[in-house]
């Protein structure tokens, strides 16, 4: 089989589930992965042969993609804020959204930063602690989850990094717990906001894959990690602190008006599409 033919074999493949775009995006970056050759070196040598083991690669990707499982998930591997990250079933795969929230945060920051402590909140594959401790330096930046496996997953990819995360295993719904955790000049989270009846709509390749505990909350309490998150501020936020999430974009008010009984202030931000999907809470 040949650079070419490998190529348009994934691609025909992806094109009967996936628009066209989507699946000619997903061809590239497995034959990069497998190859390890960008696009313009392998149309180079398009008529030259894949080896026996890029081909069976190449069978194995297939089979799983056309199961509708991640791209992220079958080659282990997600871009954030241009970091490499390690991902597998146990995290959530980054999103472009959650990107823009790292960078408002960042583009609030005045450098250089000096003893100014972060925490993330449901870290997961740990892509927003460890993009703000890349980016901000002389930080002190914390990351917690109830997933011990997601945690395991964070250490690795903190390692490979080179940001030094102090990662803790925490159920944040647990008042008790929360203790633990010192005073901090920035929150920062992305915490599960999906009501569970949203579930009907969503593409496989998320339902069927991605954690349940990272997505969804429950229909009558969308709210209950925003209210945790309040809760907590109103003890361990320092003065002048400030707060970043993501939100649904159906809940943006009704994360407003929570934040603001609570006696903040708060400003909403579109992402990209547009869509409230962000907020930022101070005093």
């Amino acid at each position: 089989m040949t650079m070419q033919e490998a190529t348009y074999f994934l691609l025909n493949k992806l094109r009967t589930i996936y628009a066209e775009s989507e699946a000619s995006q997903m061809t590239d970056w497995v034959m990069e992965h497998l190859t390890g050759s960008k696009k313009a070196e392998r149309m180079i040598y398009k008529n030259s042969a894949i080896t026996n083991k890029e081909e069976s690669d190449l069978n194995h990707y297939a089979q799983r993609l056309m199961q509708n499982e991640p791209v992220q998930y079958v080659l282990n591997e997600s871009w954030f804020c241009g970091l490499k990250l390690y991902v597998d079933k146990n995290v959530l795969i980054p999103r472009p959204e959650t990107e823009e929230l790292v960078e408002w945060v960042i583009a609030n920051c005045k450098f250089p930063i000096d003893e100014l402590s972060i925490l993330d909140i449901g870290s997961g594959s740990g892509c927003i602690p460890i993009a703000l401790k890349r980016k901000l330096r002389k930080a002190d930046v914390w990351g917690c989850d109830i997933s011990e496996a997601a945690l395991q997953v964070a250490k690795r990819n903190a390692e490979t990094l080179g940001a030094a995360v102090n990662f803790l295993l925490l159920d944040f719904l647990n008042k008790e717990e929360r203790r633990r955790l010192p005073s901090f000049d920035i929150i920062i989270s992305n915490p599960p906001y999906v009501p569970e009846k949203d579930s009907e709509q969503m593409h496989p390749n998320v339902l069927n894959y991605e954690p349940h505990t990272a997505l969804f909350v429950p229909d009558n309490d969308a709210l209950i990690f925003y209210k945790a998150i309040a809760e907590f501020a109103g003890e361990h936020l320092n003065p002048g602190g400030t707060i970043y999430l993501e939100i649904h974009e159906d809940l943006g008010d009704a994360v407003s008006s929570l934040f603001t009984s609570k006696g903040y202030k708060s400003e909403l931000k579109k992402d990209m599409q547009g869509k409230n999907r962000m907020i930022k809470v101070f005093s």
